[in-house]
């Protein structure tokens, strides 16, 4: 009770500044005239889209939109990547707006008449390019949202930071990407922002919703690969060897036990799974060697530490009681994204200012995995999910993101814009 009524307090006082924020500088009507800039430009990159780490044609939109507003643009940052700079007529703090800008390689089965026919070189393959995760309409909606900003700089108390990133989706094999690498690159150490704003389309709420979670919001992501060494010999005769087929089968087991029983659960939940167990060639050769390959995901940053041990000891020793040995590699992949609570309930108004009360969902935790998260260590960050499924149509039964069937309605980018700039907006007033 006294943590629900101490909450209510900071949201309380976090809607009067906000409030008063927003009375200030009212952008309704800079939000409607860019709109059709935006759907404008999202259908062309939908129409064009780009792998991680390829966005080059995206980047020079970008870049090019954000020179004409008048602002110091920095470009090839982590590859592609590009940072515009609006400095507000006042003195205070920098905000950071971010958007990734990378595609999918996936073949496009809507119908839209923008539907991409790209395809590309995906892992030595040739494979169909798609927006299938709504990158696009992020970087069109801010885009939207740095020119609104633009026209309101004159009554800025402070600075903004736009963050066009590329390889969200992960960069391919043998590169560094996305947030972590343009955070090693320095941009945070030479612009200093004070906080973090991010969004993300999901078809799981309509139009016209925003979802949002304080603390974490989405999980941690890591690759475990295990590699089984065993003596081959004939099936007919096992005891002639070490079977690597036997030894992971009960790995399997032993791992799968780690969250349910090593790992307390009551904290933050946790998953481990197996992708891929190959070894042999056929039935009678009980072979050399078994590869495994799964996926971690966790709420936790110190569970996640734990889970990385656990993996290694249970491999290793049940593989040394079989006669077998065990060699496991831990690919660490994003961090938990975790919504600072305090920054959460700050802004929390605003949100509720743009769409309305009612239509502020808090969303349950979700097992899927962003690398804004990196940002979000770093400095104090809020990540939100914007509806993108028409508004009667049932949210739970629309394409997911990544699928070749996802639409993102047209309609919830004015918002999404509007999001974002009135984030900023309201953050630097609070400021002042």
């Amino acid at each position: 009770m006294y943590k629900r009524t101490l909450l209510s307090l900071i949201i309380g006082f976090a809607a009067y500044g906000s409030v008063s924020a927003h009375a200030t500088i009212n952008i309704d009507n800079q939000a409607k005239k860019v709109e059709s800039k935006v759907i404008e430009w999202r259908r062309d990159l939908h129409l064009n889209p780009e792998l991680s780490n390829r966005e080059t044609r995206t980047a020079g939109i970008v870049a090019k939109h954000l020179r004409s507003l008048g602002m110091d643009v920095e470009t090839n940052i982590a590859h592609t990547g590009v940072v515009g700079i609006l400095k507000g007529a006042k003195p205070g703090p920098t905000v950071m707006l971010r958007a990734d800008m990378d595609a999918l390689p996936v073949t496009e089965k809507t119908d839209v008449p923008f539907k991409s026919t790209k395809t590309a070189i995906y892992q030595g393959k040739e494979v169909g390019v798609m927006h299938a995760c709504g990158h696009d309409t992020h970087v069109a909606m801010l885009m939207g949202a740095a020119e609104v900003l633009a026209g309101v700089k004159g009554q800025l108390h402070g600075n903004i930071m736009f963050v066009f990133q590329p390889a969200e989706e992960g960069a391919p094999d043998g590169e560094e990407g996305g947030a972590e690498l343009m955070l090693k690159e320095g941009i945070f150490k030479k612009y200093k922002p004070e906080v973090a704003f991010g969004l993300h389309i999901i078809s799981d709420l309509n139009t016209g919703q925003i979802g949002y979670r304080s603390g974490p919001i989405m999980a941690s992501v890591d690759t475990f690969e295990i590699t089984v060494n065993g003596k081959q010999t004939h099936g007919s005769a096992p005891w002639g060897g070490v079977d690597p087929i036997a030894a992971s089968a009960q790995i399997v087991t032993g791992i799968n036990h780690i969250v349910s029983r090593q790992i307390d659960i009551t904290k933050e939940p946790a998953i481990i799974s197996f992708g891929k167990i190959e070894g042999g060639v056929r039935d009678n050769i009980i072979p050399e060697k078994v590869d495994m390959l799964g996926t971690i995901r966790n709420f936790d940053m110190d569970n996640r530490q734990q889970i990385f041990e656990n993996i290694k000891t249970t491999a290793t020793y049940i593989a040394k009681s079989s006669g077998a040995e065990a060699d496991v590699n831990i690919i660490e992949g994003y961090p938990v994204t975790v919504n600072n609570p305090e920054l959460t309930a700050k802004m929390l108004p605003t949100l509720q200012n743009v769409v309305g009360k009612n239509n502020i969902i808090e969303v349950p935790k979700v097992t899927g995995s962003e690398d804004f998260s990196f940002y979000a260590q770093e400095v104090p960050g809020l990540f939100v999910f914007l509806g993108g499924t028409p508004v009667g149509q049932d949210a739970s039964k629309a394409p997911t993101n990544h699928s070749p069937n996802f639409y993102a309605d047209e309609a919830s980018f004015k918002l999404g814009t509007k999001a974002l700039s009135q984030l900023a907006i309201d953050y630097l007033a609070m400021k002042k």
